[in-house]
């Protein structure tokens, strides 16, 4: 069998079935930066078959002037940075977002995988230095620093292994970043970064691996359904000619963990299954309070300037994101078909006029974009047994 009838095309376009029991609307967050249109648009899609699949109202953009019916379901474009703001939203569990909570801002970002250089660095409200120490095994060597010179003096240690990248804590989608190879080239880089943004968002200097896959681990829950997958990544050249994120294949089971393991999987997925699974535990024991619908986490594996392997997680997202229109393929699939345990799922992001798109695909966006200019995006289901 090859790819799936696309599930969405069995709601009519205007209005889910079983609509008023609630209402599905995106949320801003808390993003510091503008979305870009087809981020917006994308995410609006998204939440619109997440209404099909809950048998909710697609409500538009949250208006906290308006008096709403029934049950409110909350598409963020950002994580929420404090337990107070959601609660006011009457956000209190996974079953209220699609994405997550925390208590802190510096918990949504990359640089609580990390330890600060030393005891004396510079480190936001609510930091846990234990939280480093218990995820030492299952990340790259690295540190996070949230001021100019700590990033130096955390750079000038790395650059002893061999070449460092570095990583705004701000930066999506591959962009952000930056490889030094020695201190001229280190000091070069951080003279170019802006220092109140350091210290208000942080960053992260790890070691630099060549020949890298960045594999997808997650698990995400919509009402009373819980999917978990893994799968990899591929980047695109965007229109500017750079190397960004362009897409996820997932291997998706319905349920836990336990129900992906059952699944034939090679030996470098399974490592990166159990070093997420270890580093999301960690986190959610470290920071009480603090709750995902949506969790993902991006896992590297490649080889330093001497030949060894390493594999870590680089990162967490539990928020919407590049995965998330596989994922919600993945429910509406699920949700179409009681009898159906797995699936492949699968999104694309293509820079440029030229674009073929599959007939079967569910698409996003195709369009110009007023800062990154003509890019499509879709999401596409394959079956298990072919995959």
């Amino acid at each position: 069998m090859g790819s799936l009838l696309n599930p969405f095309n069995a709601w009519p376009a205007g209005r889910a079935a079983g609509a008023g029991l609630g209402m599905v609307v995106v949320h801003a967050g808390n993003m510091e930066r503008r979305l870009c249109h087809h981020e917006s648009v994308t995410h609006r899609a998204l939440a619109q078959r997440l209404a099909h699949i809950k048998g909710f109202e697609f409500g538009g953009e949250f208006d906290p002037s308006s008096a709403y019916p029934g049950t409110l379901y909350f598409v963020p474009s950002d994580t929420f940075v404090t337990l107070d703001a959601a609660h006011r939203l009457g956000v209190r569990g996974e079953q209220d977002l699609f994405g997550g909570v925390v208590p802190f801002p510096f918990i949504a970002t990359k640089t609580i995988t990390h330890p600060l250089c030393d005891a004396e660095a510079q480190a936001p409200e609510g930091w846990s230095w234990e939280l480093a120490r218990r995820l030492q095994d299952v990340v790259l060597p690295g540190f996070s620093a949230f001021s100019i010179e700590d990033a130096r003096k955390a750079g000038g240690s790395l650059l002893e292994r061999g070449a460092v990248r570095l990583k705004l804590a701000s930066g999506i989608g591959g962009l952000g970043q930056w490889v030094a190879t020695d201190e001229d080239e280190l000091d070069a880089c951080l003279q170019d970064l802006d220092a109140e943004e350091v210290a208000r968002c942080g960053m992260v200097l790890e070691q630099n691996l060549a020949d890298v896959a960045t594999l997808s681990v997650g698990q995400v829950r919509v009402d009373d359904m819980l999917a978990t997958y893994c799968g990899t990544q591929q980047l695109a050249v965007n229109n500017a000619g750079e190397e960004v994120y362009g897409g996820s294949r997932l291997i998706v089971a319905r349920g836990g963990f336990d129900a992906l393991l059952e699944l034939e999987l090679g030996p470098e997925m399974l490592t990166a299954i159990a070093q997420a699974r270890h580093y999301h535990a960690t986190v959610m024991q470290s920071f009480p309070g603090m709750f995902a619908s949506r969790c993902n986490y991006d896992v590297a594996q490649g080889f330093d300037e001497g030949g060894r392997r390493y594999s870590g997680v680089l990162e967490q997202s539990w928020r919407i994101g590049g995965a998330s229109a596989a994922e919600v393929a993945a429910f509406g699939a699920f949700r179409a078909d009681p009898s159906l345990d797995a699936v492949c799922a699968l999104t694309r992001e293509i820079y440029g006029e030229d674009c073929t798109v599959p007939d079967d695909a569910d698409v996003y966006f195709r369009g110009t974009d007023d800062r990154v200019g003509p890019i499509t995006k879709y999401a596409r289901l394959e079956s298990y047994a072919d995959a």
